[in-house]
C-alpha cells in the first residue's frame, strides 16, 4: 500500500467528489439515499455547492487516487448526520473507512455536536462497521428513498463532548 491521505476538502475537489460519488452509486445502488441517474446529471455548480455547505467532506487518496469517501452536515439541532460513506472495493478491510470516520467524528467533535447517520438494514457488513466505531441502531427505520422497497436505520453515536 502506498500513501494514504485522508483530510478534510472544500468546493475546488468537486471534481473529484463527483467522480468518487458516482463511482460509490454505482457500486452500491441499494446503499444510498440517491441515485446514480440523479446525481449523474448534476452540475459543477451542484458539487461546489453540496461541499461549502457548512458540514464536513472528506476524501481517501491512495498515491493521489480517490479511494473513500464521506461526509456530513446538520439535520437536527446539535446534531451532524453522516452520508456518503464508500470505499473503493478492491481497499475495503484497510482501515480507509475507519480513517474517513474518524475525521469527519472529530469535526463534529470540534463543533460540539453528536453524530447520526443511517444504514441500509440489509448491509450487515456497514451495520458492523459502525458498531465496532461506537454507533448504535436505534430502531427508527424507513425506507431508503421514496419509492423504494429497502429501508434504513438511524444509527447514534452515544455521548457528548465538550465544546
Amino acid at each position: 500500500m502506498g500513501s494514504m491521505d485522508v483530510r478534510l476538502v472544500g468546493a475546488d475537489a468537486w471534481q473529484t467528489w463527483r467522480d468518487i460519488r458516482l463511482r460509490a452509486l454505482q457500486d452500491a445502488p441499494s446503499a444510498f439515499g440517491s441515485t446514480y441517474e440523479s446525481e449523474a446529471g448534476f452540475t459543477e455548480q451542484h458539487f461546489r455547492e453540496r461541499l461549502s455547505g457548512g458540514g464536513p467532506a472528506v476524501l481517501a487518496l491512495a498515491d493521489g487516487e480517490p479511494v473513500g469517501m464521506g461526509g456530513g452536515f446538520s439535520d437536527l439541532e446539535g446534531w451532524v448526520k453522516v452520508v456518503a460513506m464508500w470505499v473503493e472495493p478492491t481497499w475495503r478491510g484497510r482501515q480507509v473507512g475507519a480513517r474517513v470516520l474518524d475525521l469527519l467524528v472529530g469535526w463534529a467533535r470540534e463543533h460540539d455536536l453528536r453524530v447520526h447517520l443511517d444504514v441500509a438494514t440489509d448491509n450487515p457488513l456497514a451495520r458492523r462497521f459502525y458498531q465496532r466505531f461506537g454507533f448504535a441502531g436505534t430502531g427508527q427505520t424507513q425506507p431508503l428513498r421514496p419509492g423504494s422497497a429497502y429501508l434504513k436505520e438511524r444509527m447514534v453515536l452515544p455521548g457528548r463532548w465538550p465544546g
